[in-house]
Order: C-alpha cells, then structure tokens, then sequence
C-alpha cells in the first residue's frame, strides 16, 4: 500500500503544470457548482411542496425557457468567444483593454434590449405556437410572467461579460454567483404567504438576476483592475480581428439553442404537467452536468487559450484528448451510480406537500433515461474548448447544425414510440453526435498532417 501511494505521489510531480491548473480550476468550480446547485434543489423543493406539477410550474417553466432561450444561446457563444480573446488582451495597455470592454459592454446591452422588445412583440405568436393542449390558466399566467421577467434577457448579457472577464483570469467565482436566482426565489417562496400565486416565481428570478450582474460588475472590476464607461462605437481593433469570430459562432450557439423551444414545443403537446415534468427531471440532470461538465469546460478553456498563445497546439491537443476521455469515463460512473438511486433522490428532494408518489414515480423514471446523455456531453464539451481556443469556428458551427438536425429527427421519431422519454433520448442522441463529429475532425487533421509531412518527404 504505502510502495503505491509513492508510486501515485511520483506520477503526480511528473504532471505538467498545466494539468495542475485544468484540475485546481475544476475542482473550485465543481464546488461552486455543487453549492448553487443545492441551492436550486432547495428552490426547485419550494416551488414542488407549494405548486407540485401545475399549471402555475408549467407557465413558469414555459416563460422562462422562452425568455431566455435566444440571450441563452447568444450568452454561451460569446462567452467562450470572449475568454480566448481576453486572454490575448491582457498583454495590450490598460487604456486599449477598457475601450473594448466598454464597446462590448455597450453592445451586450442594446443586443440583449432589441431581444427583449423583440420577445415583447411577438409574445402572443410565439406564446400560440405552444399552446395547442395547454389550459386557458397556464395561457393567461404566462402572458403575465412575460411582462414582469422580458428584462432578464438584457442582464444575461451583461452578466456574460463581465464573467468572461473573470474566466480570463482563472477566477471562478461567477459560477457560484449563478445560483443567486435561485436564492431569492426561494425566499420569495418562503416570505411569501399568498396562495398559488406565480408572483414569488417570477419576482424572485427578475430580482436574483438583477443582484447577479451587480455583484459580478464589482468582481470584474477588482479582479483585471480595469475601469470601463461605455462606448458608442466599435473603433477597438479587437472588433477588426473578432468580429467574423462573433458572427460565426453566435450563428453555432444560435441553431443549438433552437433544441430548447423545439423540445417545448413537442413536450406542451402531451398535455398538462408534461412541462413541469422534463422540469423536474432536468433540475437533477442539470445538477450532474453542472458539477461535471461546466466545471471542466470552463476551466479548460483559460488554459487551452494560454498554451495555444505560446504556440504550441500539439499540446493542447494532447490534453484535450487526455481529459476528454477521462470525462467519458467519469460520465458512465455517475451513470451507473445514479440510475439506482433516482427514484430516492427525487422523493427526498421533491416529495413534500403537493408532490405526490406518482409524480416522483414519472420524475424518477425519466430522470434515469436522461443519464444515457452525460458521457458522451462530458466528453464533448472538452473537445468544444480545444476548437474555440483554436478559434475553429466553421467547424464548431458544422457540429451545431449536426447537432441539431439529429435532435429535430430524433424528436420526431422517438416521441411518438416513447412519448416524454424520447425527447431526453433525443438529446442524448445529439450528444453523442457532438463527440463523434469532434472525434472524426480530429482524425482528419492527424491524417492530413501526416500526408502533408510525407508529402514534404519525398519532395
């Protein structure tokens, strides 16, 4: 025993610090993660123990992912867009730093502003295109949860940049900053005593969004000691060098994000409580995917960036391959570990009040068929850091179009054998489409550095 603990102790000195780095970023972010999202479970208890599968949980839920799906998408482009680039910039003088920070801050705002009108118009369309078995009550909440949460899409890009600032510099703590709509909902949830009433839902997560992009604004600031006023124009050079960058990979993050209203659309046709079902289910798989694959996504990607910036892609790709591999595997441990214990977690989380048996019985199984999808989406997001710090954007943008359509043909198919459980089926099937397609690209690009030598050889 002892000859093994120095034998592992050997092949730990003999890593390369930068795998350190990947593994110290991982783990303070799988914290953060963990804490925010116990705090969500403890939301996501209150709202089962006052509403348990309502139409108030299925206006709520429908409000939301339709508020948020657009910025959503915008937000996760631009921020592994962002990282790369910032942290390029830090070599720049501080006076050049401030001036694109302060453009793209201006930008995120009247971007996340025109989403907001736009939603605000075309509401009662968007709101007809899912309302085909749903009731008039779940229909006529929505329309006022619409009014008092459309800011939210405005905060999320904001937010967006000021946590890339922080990625840059390997600070994490914007992550566990994440979990503050969560708080808040949950003691509207607690303070509040009226009823059924949606007001606490959609008050708190305004409120918890409005709180998060304050406090990360100040974290930014402290942390790269950069001071920024807004700009109106875009006469940085950085914009010259990004902007095709932005537009290609905001068009990837755009076909992806078109999964979440087109999973909406074919879950509001089941009917009443189907939403607030893939909620549910979704809270504990977001919690998997959140501790696993957000905390080694965003900590590769600082660090990918810094090797690709010292010119030396080999490695990077090297590393990337190592971990996501090893993320492959952990994906099919926690598998193994969760599907047993689902029907126990979901009753100890979500089975008070007016959530009853049965629906920790539907919650639990459907929860079982969304773990087929985290190996593959652990292993993929990896191997998405390396091709966005190689700034590979045409092939992130072909991946996302294959994503999609595989997910748009697997809706199709498997909901009308499986009902609810084809769509997390469908999802997982997306996935795996993902780590293939990354997979086969990288094979590609071996093959023709391989003839390009040979090739150089003989001449």
């Amino acid at each position: 025993m002892i000859a093994q603990i120095a034998a592992w102790r050997s092949r730990l000195s003999r890593l390369h610090p930068d795998h350190l780095r990947i593994a110290r970023g991982a783990i303070w972010i799988s914290t953060f993660v963990l804490l925010g999202k116990v705090a969500a479970a403890l939301r996501e208890m209150a709202i089962a123990y006052h509403y348990g599968i309502s139409p108030v949980v299925d206006a709520y839920q429908l409000t939301f992912n339709l508020i948020t799906f657009l910025p959503a998408a915008f937000v996760v482009g631009l921020q592994i867009m962002l990282v790369p680039t910032l942290v390029g910039l830090r070599t720049q003088p501080v006076r050049e730093q401030a001036r694109f920070l302060g453009e793209l801050q201006m930008v995120a705002l009247v971007f996340g502003s025109v989403c907001a009108t736009a939603l605000l118009v075309a509401w009662p369309w968007m709101l007809g295109l899912f309302e085909r078995n749903l009731s008039g009550q779940t229909r006529e909440m929505s329309r006022a949860m619409m009014m008092t949460m459309s800011p939210i899409g405005i905060l999320m890009m904001t937010i967006c940049v000021f946590a890339a600032r922080l990625q840059a510099r390997e600070r994490h703590i914007n992550t566990l900053l994440e979990a503050l709509p969560a708080v808040v909902v949950l003691l509207f949830l607690i303070v509040w005593q009226q009823g059924n009433s949606p007001a606490p839902l959609m008050w708190g997560t305004t409120i918890g969004f409005l709180l998060q992009a304050a406090w990360l604004a100040a974290l930014a600031r402290a942390t790269d000691g950069v001071q920024t006023r807004f700009f109106f124009s875009l006469r940085s050079p950085q914009w010259s060098r990004n902007y095709r960058t932005v537009g290609m990979f905001m068009l990837c993050q755009l076909v992806l994000s078109l999964a979440v209203p087109l999973d909406q659309y074919f879950v509001a046709g089941l009917g009443d409580g189907a939403i607030a079902t893939l909620s549910y289910s979704g809270r504990l798989i977001a919690l998997l995917e959140g501790v696993g694959a957000m905390a080694i996504g965003r900590a590769t990607l600082p660090v990918f960036s810094d090797i690709q910036s010292n010119g030396e892609p080999a490695r990077a790709r090297e590393m990337a391959l190592k971990w996501s591999f090893l993320m492959l595997g952990v994906g099919v441990l926690v598998t193994a570990i969760v599907w047993p214990l689902a029907p126990i977690v979901i009753k100890l989380i979500f089975q008070h009040g007016a959530f009853t048996d049965a629906d920790t019985a539907t919650v639990a199984h459907l929860v079982r068929w969304s773990l087929v999808k985290l190996p593959f989406y652990f292993a993929q997001l990896v191997l998405l850091q390396l091709f966005a710090s190689e700034g590979r954007l045409k092939a992130l943008a072909g991946m996302a179009i294959v994503c999609f359509i595989v997910k748009a043909l697997a809706n199709v198919v498997l909901i009308q054998w499986l009902g609810i459980v084809g769509i997390v089926l469908a999802s997982a099937a997306s996935a795996a489409s993902a780590f293939a397609y990354h997979l086969s690209l990288m094979g590609w690009d071996r093959h023709v550095r391989t003839v390009t030598r040979s090739g150089k050889r003989k001449s």
